[in-house]
């Protein structure tokens, strides 16, 4: 099954994709033909550093091609305000406490824990999945068990 995400996160991850093939390579390989044209290649850092770069964008673009073509788009119509799933927005209360925190999930590649988006995977995001309003929730922590109940749902 392919990775789950959402139209439009699907989009930034196909420019992000373009603009390394064609402007990344392009800045990679201007530099490797600068680091060569130091002379000697065996004891070139520059040259050595650009190979490597090279070496990590073409996994990065690979990573990233294989993303796409094995992407699951969820359309937002079809994210569900009734269980928590791919690109719901959730409030959450942990019992006991007054605190309403808000959540996005998202897949993985978009977390942004400032934002309030996290992944399907995390303890919070997986233990949320499926839950309906009012349902708590227990989450496995460090300090323990957490338990937080599910005040809401949106998209």
């Amino acid at each position: 099954m392919g990775k789950q995400m959402s139209r439009s996160n699907y989009e930034k991850l196909v420019i992000e994709l373009d603009d390394l093939k064609v402007n990344k390579r392009k800045e990679v390989s201007e530099r490797l033909k600068v680091a060569r044209s130091y002379g000697d290649l065996s004891e070139n850092a520059e040259y050595d550093e650009a190979k490597n770069e090279q070496a990590i964008l073409e996994a990065k673009i690979a990573e990233l091609q294989y993303t796409i073509d094995n992407a699951e788009i969820i359309e937002d119509s079809n994210i569900s305000v009734d269980e928590v799933g791919m690109g719901s927005i959730i409030k959450i209360k942990r019992v006991g406490s007054e605190k309403v925190e808000t959540f996005n999930i998202v897949g993985t590649n978009h977390v942004n824990v400032k934002e309030g988006k996290i992944s399907d995977e995390s303890p919070i995001g997986k233990a949320a999945m499926k839950k309906k309003v009012g349902d708590i929730f227990i989450v496995e922590a460090p300090a323990g068990e957490l338990r937080f109940e599910l005040l809401e749902i949106s998209k």
